[in-house]
């Protein structure tokens, strides 16, 4: 299956009626697209500002969006979600903010909407710029936004990487998925591999196993998850009729692998990357300890104490250092041990533990935190520890603990992911360091360890 680059997703040989994503009853085909992204570039192309912030739920209307503003000549910037109180915060990334629904923002906004109107005829679009591009942000070590440009032709690349390796199990599929097009995960194989494949995908995110039960069986399904998706299935549940699962985001435990294959009668196919690199490897698991494939054109090397790893994805000449620790063998295939540094994957979210320590020392009343992932029950959450002012700590010593720390909870709730807001609390009269006066967070969590 020759896949369709992204310029051509307007223009493509393709009819009119081609089927590009459905909701419920409602179906958008390839005549709507072309008439909703003409009147969004319209509105796009009288406006000055250049960056325009992408923040959606419905994937078709992201898609507007997404052609609009670069054939209007403008630069997507994808922040990874849409909270308004964020949004003014890092309202220097952007000139206006593109939505599927009204938000509370005092800038520039324009909210795209379908009128599920066809174009008469194949519009004439501004063409694209050679060097179009869209920004992503993930958590930097700082926990500061990190700003990563994707060119679209990396895009294209990437998705003719995954159809090379799936299109014979993707042909005759409807997409869906329980992940969001803000990152770029859902960015590559939520959007662009359909459209690239010319296969409907749903607009709507997957949230809970029933949704994903109560597909229409009538078609055949590829379904892209997180973990934690698969994680959650109910085999209770009548399964839907999935053809081909591909999960990434994170390490899918073998015992989920084991039972989302029970459930569905299909493996899944995982894929390991990140934002910055875009895909890297991939494999396919009927047993445990499985190493991963890199993609064809991928090479991963040694570098010191990381790896480096180089790809026709990387736009860069130096290629990228990797966030994990690698383990290869003598046929280049290789094991994920573990990642490196302050950032780490909480329910497939990459999580800054040094955002959430800035975010909670803005609180007031507290001196110092230290935040660390902490597993209860086979889930990881987010731990604290708190040295806390003397007013601070008088209050938590007179007052109902839970209901402090549930306070706290509910005013870190605008500025970090639901993941990200800490589960444990712990108060400490002075936070632990070495003889180097550096923490060491392994002692650290043993101050969360259940105790009997």
């Amino acid at each position: 299956m020759k896949t369709l680059p992204f310029a051509a997703w307007l223009n493509s040989p393709r009819t009119a009626e081609t089927p590009i994503a459905w909701l419920g009853d409602q179906t958008w085909t390839l005549g709507h697209l072309r008439h909703d992204v003409s009147q969004c570039v319209a509105q796009l192309t009288q406006q000055p500002g250049k960056r325009w912030a992408l923040c959606f739920e419905n994937s078709y209307l992201f898609i507007v969006a997404l052609l609009a503003s670069l054939h209007a000549g403008k630069t997507p910037v994808i922040p990874g979600h849409s909270r308004v109180s964020l949004l003014a915060e890092q309202q220097s990334l952007f000139d206006g903010v593109l939505s599927d629904r009204p938000l509370n923002w005092e800038g520039p906004h324009y909210v795209v909407a379908s009128d599920n109107r066809q174009a008469a005829d194949v519009p004439t679009f501004p063409a694209l710029r050679e060097d179009a591009y869209v920004e992503l942000f993930t958590s930097g070590s700082t926990g500061q936004p990190r700003r990563v440009i994707k060119p679209i032709a990396c895009l294209d690349k990437e998705a003719a990487l995954l159809a090379a390796r799936f299109a014979d199990r993707l042909a005759g599929c409807r997409v869906v998925a329980s992940v969001v097009p803000q990152h770029l995960y859902g960015l590559t194989f939520r959007i662009f591999l359909p459209m690239s494949l010319g296969l409907p995908l749903h607009a709507a995110m997957l949230y809970y196993a029933e949704q994903l039960a109560a597909l229409d069986g009538q078609h055949r399904y590829a379904f892209i998850s997180s973990p934690a998706f698969l994680k959650r299935l109910d085999p209770r549940l009548s399964p839907p009729p999935v053809s081909l699962i591909l999960s990434a985001g994170g390490m899918l435990p073998w015992r989920d692998v084991q039972e989302t294959a029970n459930w569905l009668g299909v493996w899944p196919d995982e894929i390991y990357g990140s934002t910055e690199t875009g895909i890297l490897a991939w494999r396919y698991r009927q047993q445990d300890n499985i190493s991963w494939l890199p993609f064809p054109g991928v090479t991963i090397e040694q570098e010191a104490e990381s790896f480096r790893a180089h790809s026709p994805l990387i736009p860069e000449p130096d290629g990228l250092l990797l966030d994990d620790e690698l383990i290869f063998d003598a046929s280049g295939t290789f094991l994920i041990a573990g990642r490196r540094g302050r950032v780490v994957k909480i329910e497939e979210k990459r999580i800054s533990l040094t955002e959430i320590e800035r975010r909670v020392l803005a609180l007031g009343g507290i001196r110092e935190a230290a935040a660390l992932p902490v597993s209860r029950g086979g889930r990881q959450g987010v731990g604290v520890l708190l040295v806390l002012d003397d007013e601070m700590r008088t209050q938590w010593q007179h007052s109902d603990s839970k209901a402090l720390e549930l306070s706290w909870r509910r005013a870190l709730i605008p500025w970090l992911e639901p993941v990200a807001v800490p589960r444990y609390w712990r108060i400490l009269d002075e936070i632990p360091v070495n003889s180097m006066n550096k923490r060491v967070y392994a002692q650290l969590q043993e101050l969360f360890h259940e105790t009997p």
